[in-house]
C-alpha cells in the first residue's frame, strides 16, 4: 500500500497519453479552436473531481494512507491570483503542454517536456521565495 502511488502514477500517465493530453499537436489544435478533444477531457476531469470532492465532503471521507479526516476549506481570494493565472496560461500556451502532463510526456520520450519541467521548478521556487518574504 505504501508504494501504490507508483502504480497509480503510471496508470494516470497512461490514461493521459491515451486521452491525447501528451501530444503537443493536440494542445495547438485546442488553442487554435480546431479540435476540442482535450477540452472534453479537461471538462470530464473537472466534473469527476467536483463530484468526488462533494461526495467525500458529505460523507466525511478519510485519507487513503493516514486515515485522517479530509477537509475542504475554502481558500481566500489573493491579490496576485489573477496575474498568476494569466502567467500560468501564457506559459501553458507557449510551452504547448499542460504542466501536469509534462512528466508523462517525458516518460514517452518527448525531450521538449524537459523545458516545461524546468519552468515548473523555477516558477515553484520563485513562488515559494516570494511567499516566504510576505509571511
Amino acid at each position: 500500500m505504501k508504494y501504490s502511488f507508483i502504480f497509480l502514477g503510471i496508470l494516470f500517465g497512461f490514461l493521459l497519453s491515451r486521452a491525447g493530453a501528451t501530444t503537443f499537436d493536440n494542445y495547438a489544435q485546442l488553442f487554435l479552436f480546431q479540435d476540442f478533444q482535450l477540452l472534453w477531457v479537461i471538462l470530464f476531469a473537472i466534473i469527476v473531481g467536483a463530484l468526488g470532492m462533494l461526495y467525500f465532503s458529505r460523507i466525511g471521507g478519510l485519507s487513503l494512507f493516514g486515515k485522517e479526516a479530509l477537509t475542504f476549506d475554502k481558500k481566500p481570494m489573493k491579490a496576485g491570483l489573477v496575474k498568476g493565472s494569466l502567467l500560468f496560461g501564457i506559459g501553458w500556451g507557449i510551452a504547448g503542454s499542460c504542466p501536469g502532463t509534462a512528466p508523462a510526456m517525458l516518460g514517452e520520450g518527448k525531450i521538449m517536456a524537459v523545458f516545461s519541467i524546468i519552468g515548473i521548478a523555477i516558477g515553484t521556487y520563485i513562488y515559494g521565495y516570494r511567499a516566504s518574504k510576505i509571511n
